[in-house]
């Protein structure tokens, strides 16, 4: 989306530009004087200038704040320099401004160094933002940012205050960082959330891994089985492990069941855009055809999805699945 400025604004662009011309011309003049500290001064008003023009481009917003986010917002998914948003904000502690974004609004402001991390994390999606931005994330600056959702995260604040008390508190971090996914049931959580309750430490994402694969605990993303959640981010899908047998599933095997299912239940092709409040079925789990302890194996033609009402029918005896396996 673009806008040109109005008549006043951008009289009043034009204006500034006549000063800054003419404050170049008096830093020129300054330029045969040996006096340093004379040079520098000549350039404040320049720079405070070039400052007000650059603010002034946004002019609907009152804000270096707002107007960092409305630059963001009008190309999303669009690698943006630090230094155009330095240019837009007005001030030298724009990068706060962006953090508070993220932090306290529930922005999902992505940085060159945190999309590094997902790209070592997730090459799924790494390969979904890699062609939405239509580059390489390894060719990506520390010093880029893009905004990968346009929806506002409204918990964000809830969760990095929650996430400060977690990190005072004793013990490990696989530990936390499952406090931290139980105190937030079925709602996303990120990847700088976790990096930082780990306090930064290059371990969270194995601790999430063995979580998941090792303990059993339903934590998915956007390419492990959850397509609807953002890029980039987590969720414990129900707080209860896995039983022994299913705690072994091999990720792509998990996956290409759900792909095969459409995400959904094959008795009653319930998915996950359903959920209501009102209704039990609140989420997909995998069922072993022929059972694990009988020699099943952890197979996509072993594996079908079921709703968590039809999964639990089926374990009571209720329900015979027979008619709804896949074709071999």
């Amino acid at each position: 989306m673009t806008m040109s400025l109005d008549a006043a604004t951008t009289e009043i662009a034009l204006t500034r530009i006549q000063e800054v011309r003419s404050l170049l011309s008096q830093f020129e003049d300054q330029l045969s004087n040996p006096e340093l500290r004379e040079q520098v001064r000549s350039l404040i008003p320049v720079i405070q200038a070039m400052k007000e023009i650059g603010s002034g481009l946004i002019p609907e917003a009152s804000s270096a704040r707002e107007r960092i986010l409305s630059y963001l917002r009008r190309y999303p998914m669009t690698l943006i320099d630090g230094d155009e948003l330095m240019v837009v904000a007005g001030i030298g502690e724009w990068a706060r401004r962006v953090r508070e974004l993220r932090v306290q609004f529930g922005w999902w402001i992505y940085s060159g160094v945190t999309l590094a991390e997902l790209a070592a994390e997730d090459t799924s999606a790494t390969d979904e933002i890699a062609s939405q931005l239509g580059t390489s994330l390894d060719l990506i600056r520390p010093d880029q940012y893009v905004l990968l959702n346009a929806e506002q995260d409204r918990d964000s604040a809830y969760r990095w205050n929650l996430i400060n008390g977690i990190r005072r508190q004793p013990g490990g971090v696989k530990a936390k960082v499952l406090k931290f996914l139980r105190s937030n049931v079925g709602k996303p959580v990120t990847l700088e959330e976790l990096r930082y309750l780990a306090g930064d430490k290059n371990e969270w994402a194995r601790r999430v891994r063995e979580l998941r694969t090792e303990e059993g605990w339903p934590i998915f993303t956007r390419m492990q089985g959850r397509p609807d959640l953002p890029v980039g981010s987590y969720v414990l899908d129900e707080d209860k492990q896995a039983p022994e047998h299913d705690r072994h599933i091999p990720d792509d095997v998990r996956v290409s069941v759900l792909e095969r299912d459409r995400f959904s239940c094959v008795v009653c092709h319930w998915s996950r855009d359903q959920i209501r409040h009102e209704d039990p079925r609140k989420f997909i789990e995998l069922h072993h055809i022929q059972a694990h302890a009988e020699g099943g194996e952890n197979s996509i033609h072993n594996l079908i999805s079921l709703c968590n009402v039809h999964h639990d029918q089926v374990h009571a005896g209720r329900l015979d699945v027979s008619q709804f396996l896949p074709p071999a």
